[in-house]
């Protein structure tokens, strides 16, 4: 990889990008509430979970033909994209993650429009979009960079897998330490999922959480939050 594509996936991938991403736990909040999370080792379970059960089933495999759309952008494949981005969309499990996802996305979609990432006619179609899922306008970024798909896939899940510590760190709570001792134990983790989401068609993508579903509906009412899911 070029530098200039590394420097990329590291601005897309870094926390710092703002699309609020620190607000979110993705469910975590409310397994921490219902008591499956409690410690540094039932942490580390559930993130890895999320990640191979739900993220490499589905997420990360949407991001990969997305991005492929992104590539062979024309007249079929743009509806073909608007398409899988609205079925993206009712996908989700409940609505705050639905909500979550969109928020990201249109806050990325106003970064790739106004730093203007990706030709006028791909901005176009993404600006077109009534809402936008995260992943959708994540492969925009990546495209326009000329950031591969398996490097773009693992700089998404490795970003999700920080803000999932990060959230972490402070509702279980844990050690910094503790936290870091995680991000090192799910490197592999992180492979094998870009490896099970590049070989997975289109036709096979999969959102089946019903765990995940049913704490996150529930924490849409849950009496004390520090996150918006």
């Amino acid at each position: 990889m070029r530098i200039a594509e590394l420097t990329a996936l590291l601005h897309l991938a870094s926390p710092a990008l703002p699309i609020g991403a620190f607000s979110y736990s993705q469910g975590l909040e409310a397994a921490i509430d219902a008591q499956l999370v409690g410690d540094a080792d039932s942490a580390r379970r559930w993130i890895e979970h999320g990640l191979g059960d739900v993220l490499a089933a589905g997420e990360l495999p949407f991001l990969a033909h997305q991005i492929e759309r992104w590539r062979t952008h024309d007249t079929h494949d743009a509806a073909m994209l608007a398409e899988a981005n609205d079925e993206f969309l009712a996908s989700r499990e409940s609505a705050e993650l639905r909500r979550e996802t969109a928020q990201m996305g249109w806050s990325l979609r106003q970064l790739c429009l106004q730093l203007e990432w990706g030709d006028a006619a791909r901005r176009a179609t993404l600006d077109g979009l009534a809402s936008v899922a995260q992943p959708t306008a994540f492969a925009l970024a990546a495209f326009a960079h000329d950031v591969p798909a398996d490097a773009a896939l693992a700089a998404y899940a490795f970003s999700w897998i920080e803000n999932q510590v990060a959230a972490a760190l402070k509702t279980v709570p844990l050690g910094q330490l503790a936290g870091q001792r995680i991000l090192v134990a799910l490197r592999p983790a992180v492979e094998a999922a870009v490896e099970r989401a590049l070989a997975t068609p289109p036709e096979a993508v999969n959102t089946f959480a019903p765990q995940l579903g049913i704490l996150s509906a529930r924490h849409e009412s849950q009496y004390s939050r520090l996150f918006r899911s």
